[in-house]
């Protein structure tokens, strides 16, 4: 085998050389040049170029070359559109010659010996929906690269085109100045004793406070350990220090999670790796001023720069500026004891958090969260029981004003929080502990098949956020997958992922479950799922507004992409279904379908294998689709009800709003009667029907739900043992009478009576 057609398969999803690309350089300039010197081994090429795009000269620029020497004048750059890299750039399509100079397009643009390459290939180095440079590599030989060579390069290009686009933005940050900002207030401290919260993610901890907002930005007004007197030296190994920590969060997380999460510390590396950034700090401390102060200084500096762009992406990097110049200044304080990790097996209490915040702490080994903001619905609740950390959401503002320090006792099972707790506290929290891990070391997995005493068959499906959960599901034997929620790929990081990104996330979840049912939902976000790069601008009711479907249906570029990616990683794997949530009109889902079938035939069009077998659904949310419900039964290849907002917009309660959460109740007649109809509906007219959400994992609306015909159940897998127990000890007919009487009770106080006198009986049989 030649090494031209050497087999390839492997390097595309083995990111470690990737991420060493950044780690292990000296600065920026040397990951740039040592990207190109990587991807041009990787494709065997005679060259390889790095092109970034300036915005304020709206230049391509010449950045890094292996291959080629730039000739003596000024760095090589050109305009969108001009020459090949420029209309790669403008038309965010990649571009393969075999012969490059007989391209009427093909200029030269004094890079030496650059006709002496005859195949050419060039994609664009995309963030998100933004185009950010352009990588060419070329070869001396005629028609050398190829279509498998075009998809490795977009497939490498896009899993570190976050790293680019922040090597990007420091080097045109050069360019500018601004003054410091203005030092902020300390909070004052505060007692508390007892705190009665909601449960977030399940679990135990029982240790010492710790406040994230006063562990990071903060410290860059702090003049503690004044009295000290610190070296250059010092500074040195602070950043090294924190350099050798950020490579065991990133290893932590890669380990863990396999949706690239590890990348979240990339604007780190890369601040890090600025040569500016830390000369600046050198040089102030050459001049006189003492370390603390320096990396104050130099990083207010940033700040201000960063905060004062009308790039979103740019003014989001002052977080990095201030989680990183803060990790410095502890490793200079070189604090011990409590003092020598804020997170480290600490309860972490924080005012609001995104989820890579949530991932940042579980890398850091933070014990248990608490959250003074948010809902049990947010997807950071939903992170933190997929990365199994503790959380409960309290909205209790005083916990902000806990000393460092202070020890708590969480126990996020049931959500109560003891600030100092006393010693018969702590010794039930230690039984209930030493209960927990004996039943957490018992395995429990599903029968081959669940049924109910005279043998009607449940499929129970398990709901899937992360694929480092899949390895739960199939220990369980669980029947598939009924719910793989896309979001989180797109919660984690700081800009949408590309194609090439979701492909590989998507591909791993296919070839994990293969043979086996997978239900796969589009982009659900907005509502209680905000993306912190996205802005959805001012919306007084969230729930009912610019959200999920909407959003995807508006910007059709990010759902054909994950689309394209969907389907692509779909080849040659069955019972594959996509589904689209909210629903609310026929012609909204004939939308969405067609957005399916036309990625499809644009990927046959461009010869791209790809699945053209799969399942077209929709999720059953949304009260308006009741009335239209034949209809869409006719046209859906499935429906997934999904309980939780089904309940929450019929009965026109937020659920996540305490002031109003007793009205949300999964007994009312009407939610009753809706979902009898809508799996009457789909029975009747031979359609798959399954339901989700937390009435499908709550035992006791499993008799009803399988009485009026459900007959495949998706919920977290940690619930599908306890159903399936409640399952095999029913009888279908019973089922069916209970559902019965339950459907012909109009008000909320029978329905309820019916269901708690039913839970009486069997609990006393």
């Amino acid at each position: 085998m030649t090494e031209k057609n050497q087999d390839r398969s492997n390097l595309a999803c083995d990111i470690d050389d990737l991420s060493s690309l950044l780690t292990e350089s000296s600065d920026i300039q040397g990951f740039l040049n040592s990207t190109v010197t990587l991807l041009s081994r990787y494709l065997n090429a005679d060259a390889c170029s790095v092109y970034l795009y300036d915005e304020d000269m709206d230049d391509l620029i010449l950045r890094a070359a292996t291959g080629i020497s730039p000739g003596p004048a000024d760095p090589v750059r050109m305009k969108p559109g001009e020459g090949l890299v420029g209309w790669t750039f403008e038309n965010s399509r990649p571009i393969c010659e075999g012969c490059v100079n007989e391209n009427s397009r093909a200029k030269c643009f004094d890079i030496a010996d650059g006709d002496r390459f005859d195949s050419f290939l060039a994609v664009p180095i995309q963030k998100g929906k933004r185009n950010i440079g352009v990588i060419t590599v070329q070869h001396e030989k005629q028609e050398y690269f190829n279509e498998i060579d075009v998809v490795l390069l977009r497939t490498l290009t896009s899993q570190i085109a976050g790293s680019i686009e922040n090597a990007r933005v420091l080097i045109d940050m050069h360019r500018t100045d601004a003054p410091l900002p203005i030092p902020g207030k300390t909070r004052p401290s505060d007692q508390l004793q007892f705190i009665k919260g909601e449960s977030a993610s399940g679990g135990y901890a029982f240790t010492t406070a710790s406040m994230f907002d006063r562990s990071h930005g903060t410290l860059l007004t702090d003049d503690r350990n004044s009295d000290r007197v610190y070296t250059l030296k010092d500074f040195h190994e602070a950043v090294q220090k924190t350099s050798e920590q950020l490579i065991t969060f990133q290893t932590w997380l890669a380990d863990r999670l396999l949706e690239n999460a590890s990348l979240i510390f990339d604007a780190h590396f890369m601040i890090l790796k600025d040569e500016k950034f830390i000369s600046k700090i050198v040089q102030n401390i050459k001049d006189g001023m003492s370390p603390p102060k320096a990396v104050q200084n130099v990083a207010r500096r940033y700040i201000d720069i960063f905060s004062s762009s009308e790039n979103a992406y740019i003014r989001e990097k002052v977080n990095d500026i201030e989680d990183l110049a803060g990790r410095i200044l502890k490793n200079l304080y070189d604090w011990s004891g409590q003092e020598s990790d804020m997170i480290r097996n600490r309860i972490v209490i924080a005012q609001e958090l995104y989820p890579s915040d949530v991932l940042k702490l579980a890398s850091e080994k933070a014990r248990g969260i608490i959250l003074v903001r948010g809902g049990v619905t947010s997807h950071v609740s939903i992170l933190a029981r997929s990365i199994n950390i503790p959380l409960i959401i309290a909205r209790q503002p005083e916990l902000l004003r806990l000393p460092e320090g202070t020890p708590l006792l969480m126990d996020a099972d049931i959500g109560n929080i003891y600030v100092n707790p006393g010693e018969d506290i702590i010794r039930q929290f230690e039984d209930r502990k030493d209960a927990w891990r004996t039943l957490q070391s018992t395995k429990v997995s599903l029968s081959p098949t669940v049924r109910t005493q005279d043998g009607t068959r449940i499929h129970l499906l398990a709901n899937i956020n992360l694929l480092s959960e899949l390895h739960i599901a199939k220990e369980i034997n669980a029947g598939g997958i009924g719910l793989y929620r896309t979001e989180f790929p797109f919660l984690i990081r700081s800009s949408f992922p590309s194609e090439e990104e979701q492909y590989l996330i998507y591909k791993r979840l296919f070839e994990e479950m293969d043979g086996q049912e997978i239900t796969i939902r589009t982009l659900d976000i907005g509502g209680d799922k905000p993306i912190g790069y996205l802005d959805f601008g001012s919306d007084s009711n969230p729930a009912l507004g610019f959200r999920s479907i909407r959003f995807s249906l508006h910007h059709r570029d990010v759902l054909d992409t994950q689309l394209r990616a969907i389907l692509r990683a779909a080849a040659g794997h069955r019972h594959v279904k996509i589904m689209f949530p909210m629903i609310s009109s026929l012609d909204e889902f004939r939308d969405a379908k067609d957005a399916i079938l036309n990625c499809m035939a644009s990927l046959k069009h461009e010869n791209i294998s790809h699945n053209e077998d799969v399942a077209i659904g929709m999720m059953v949310e949304v009260p308006s689709v009741i009335g239209i419900i034949r209809d869409l039964a006719r046209e859906s290849d499935f429906f997934s009800i999904g309980s939780n907002d089904f309940i929450q917009y019929t009965l026109a309660v937020d659920r996540s709003n305490e002031k109003v959460a007793e009205y949300y109740a999964p007994w009312h007649p009407a939610v009753l009667r809706g979902l009898a109809r809508i799996v009457y509906v789909a029975r009747d007219e031979h359609k798959d029907v399954s339901i989700c959400g937390e009435m499908a994992h709550e035992p006791e609306y499993i008799p009803f739900l399988i009485g009026i015909g459900v007959r495949k159940i998706s919920a977290d897998p940690q619930f599908l043992p306890v159903l399936e127990k409640r399952i095999t000890e029913l009888e279908l007919s019973d089922a069916e009478a209970h559902a019965r009487e339950l459907l012909s009770e109009p008000t909320l106080k029978g329905t309820f009576g019916i269901l708690r006198q039913r839970e009486k009986v069997r609990k006393e049989k």
